[in-house]
């Protein structure tokens, strides 16, 4: 098959037409020509981190602080789970996958709480669906025989040191919270060797430095930090000084939507429209061990295709800069998510 229109080609997302060939799931070829087609076509999403068991709870707690809504064991989205049944939870997490397949999102790094139960019922919420989970598990260190790593709540919460052991022990990835609420707990979650932070909103000049001589990746999460009250997470300062990614957070809080993300974190940020795109594709990806996020000769073919004639997008002069601040998933006409 092939694709044709305004295609995003490699790391820099460079606007070129022409015609992508697909065979086997895989970008065969990528031909520059002229063609008579206004689609936009660009790399499937990586969400760097989602929480979809509280898809049972949207917009619920309005009010509350941070701790009233997520921690750990009392807060109310684990009062909520508590309480939900195993097929609510199911059908709710599926109906969240089903409208990230929808809106172009190919992957996600998903913090699954419950332990090995937790995990299962992912798994089965996943059932037939083309998205792809790299399933951080929380609980005792034997969620590891399952999952895909482990995802601790934050270091704040308590010690994780025999998680963090268990997750090298099995050559897992760790990924802890850190700096979401405040910066007290972010040395300790750095001490942790962790492969991935998540949030980082009050790291201070000192923390950036550290994040970059250890060369830890980061996954910012702004809509979810905004709906919380907790602060803006510094996106440009990150990103000069290590790979960062986006993730929309819990579903409660935010819309699994990258569109929206990217948006907001431009607006935010400052980061030019490019470097929004690779924290939205192929960064989660790389983070991930994940193949693809670029358009490239030899890349797994998990594309969008967006209506450049729609409404919201004909007559873009900067097509990077309105995929990142102007594109929905109305716009989306057709999403490749190939095994």
């Amino acid at each position: 098959m092939h694709l044709s229109g305004t295609l995003l080609v490699g790391p820099e997302f460079e606007p070129c037409e022409g015609r992508l060939h697909v065979a086997d799931g895989t970008i065969e070829s990528i031909e520059r020509t002229t063609v008579n087609s206004d689609a936009i076509v660009m790399p499937a999403f990586v969400n760097a981190h989602t929480h979809l068991g509280d898809s049972i709870a949207k917009e619920a707690g309005e009010g509350l602080s941070l701790d009233e809504l997520v921690a750990p064991p009392d807060g109310l989205k684990h009062r909520l789970l508590g309480q939900a049944d195993d097929e609510t939870l199911v059908a709710a997490m599926a109906r969240s996958i089903q409208f990230m397949e929808r809106a172009g999102t190919a992957a996600t790094l998903e913090f699954r709480e419950g332990g090995r139960d937790g995990v299962a019922l992912l798994d089965r919420a996943l059932a037939g669906q083309a998205l792809r989970a790299v399933t951080f598990g929380r609980g005792d260190p034997s969620v590891l025989d399952v999952a895909d790593g482990y995802g601790a709540s934050g270091a704040a919460d308590r010690d994780f040191t025999a998680e963090r052991a268990a997750a090298a022990d099995a050559d897992a990835p760790f990924a802890i919270h850190a700096g979401e609420v405040d910066a007290r707990d972010i040395d300790p979650a750095l001490d942790l060797d962790p492969d991935l932070l998540v949030h980082m909103v009050h790291a201070t000049e000192a923390h950036l430095d550290r994040v970059e001589r250890e060369s830890i990746p980061v996954a910012v999460c702004p809509r979810s930090n905004l709906a919380t009250g907790v602060g803006r997470p510094p996106i440009a300062a990150l990103h000069d000084r290590t790979t960062v990614a986006l993730g929309t957070d819990n579903v409660m809080l935010s819309s699994p939507s990258m569109f929206r993300e990217m948006a907001y974190a431009a607006d935010l940020s400052g980061v030019p429209a490019a470097e929004i795109l690779a924290m939205a594709t192929h960064n989660g990806a790389q983070i991930a061990g994940l193949d693809g996020g670029t358009i490239t000769e030899g890349a797994p073919a998990r594309l969008i295709v967006l209506d450049g004639d729609s409404d919201n997008l004909a007559g873009v002069q900067d097509v990077r800069r309105a995929v990142v601040r102007r594109a929905s998933v109305a716009d989306v006409t057709d999403v490749l998510l190939p095994e």
